[in-house]
C-alpha cells in the first residue's frame, strides 16, 4: 500500500485538530493519537476514508508500540508530528507531583512515538516534527514545570538532528507562542479569556506549519518560531 501516511498525537482538540483537518483536506491519511474517547469518535465518524483513531495514553510503551504497528501496515508513514501535552501554569510553590507527571508526559510521548517509527522506518526517510512551545526558549514565572518539560522536549530534537544528520532523516522543532484554544481553560487566573483572545488562531498556525513541514524544496527547515504580530 503506497498512501502515505501522517501521524499526529493530541490531535483531537485545539492546534492538533486542525492540523489533523488540514492534512485530509490535503489528501493524506491521517493517523491521529489522542485519549478523549468522545472527540475521538465524533471525528472517526466525520473522516472515514483518510483517517483513522488510536485512543490511548502516549506514555504508554505498549500502547506505542501496538499502535505505530498497526499503523505501519496501513501505508507509508511521512510525516510523524509530535503535538500532544499539557500544561500547568503555577508559581514555583504549587506545583505538586501531579502537575508534574501531567506535563512530562508531553516529553515521554514524544521519545516514545520517535523511537517506534524510525524503528519501523529503519531510521530512513521520514519526517519528525516536534510541536513544543515558546517555552522552551525561555522561562517564565508561572511556568516553571512547563518550561523544564519544554526545554527537555527542545534537548531531545536537537539530539535527534544531530543523530540524524545527513540522512533521510529531517527532524523540525516548531515553537509556537499562545495560540487561542481551551489549552489554558483550566488556568484563568494566570490567561485570561480576554488575553487569550489576543493569541493566534489554530487555523493560521496549522497552516504555518503544514507549509513549511511539505514543502518540496530540496531542503528542510529546521525550526519554525511562530509568534503573533
Amino acid at each position: 500500500m503506497n498512501r502515505e501516511i501522517i501521524i499526529i498525537t493530541g490531535g483531537a482538540s485545539g492546534l492538533g485538530l486542525e492540523l489533523v483537518k488540514q492534512f485530509i483536506e490535503k489528501d493524506y491519511f491521517v493517523c491521529n493519537i489522542d485519549r478523549d474517547l468522545k472527540k475521538m469518535k465524533i471525528l472517526a465518524n466525520t473522516y472515514k476514508d483518510n483517517y483513522k483513531g488510536f485512543i490511548g495514553d502516549i506514555s504508554d510503551s505498549n500502547f506505542v508500540k501496538d499502535a505505530i504497528n498497526e499503523i505501519s501496515n496501513l501505508g507509508n508513514i511521512k510525516i510523524l508530528i509530535n503535538n500532544a501535552g499539557e500544561p500547568s501554569f503555577k508559581l514555583p510553590t504549587k506545583y505538586e507531583k501531579e502537575d508534574i507527571d501531567k506535563c512530562f508526559k508531553g516529553l515521554q510521548g514524544m521519545i516514545l512515538f520517535s523511537a517506534e517509527v524510525l524503528k519501523v522506518k529503519e531510521e530512513k526517510d521520514l519526517k519528525i516534527v516536534n510541536i513544543m512551545s515558546s517555552a522552551a526558549l525561555r522561562g517564565n514565572k508561572q511556568e516553571a514545570v512547563y518550561c523544564a518539560t519544554k526545554w527537555g522536549e527542545r534537548g531531545y530534537t536537537e539530539s535527534l538532528k544531530v543523530a540524524y544528520k545527513g540522512t533521510s532523516v529531517k527532524v523540525i522543532g516548531v515553537y509556537p507562542g499562545g495560540i487561542n484554544t481551551e489549552f489554558y481553560k483550566n488556568s484563568r487566573d494566570y490567561v485570561s479569556e480576554e488575553k487569550q483572545s489576543t493569541f493566534m488562531k489554530p487555523c493560521d498556525v496549522a497552516k504555518t506549519i503544514i507549509d513549511n513541514v511539505t514543502n518540496d524544496t530540496n531542503l528542510t527547515i529546521a525550526d519554525i518560531i511562530i509568534e503573533r504580530n
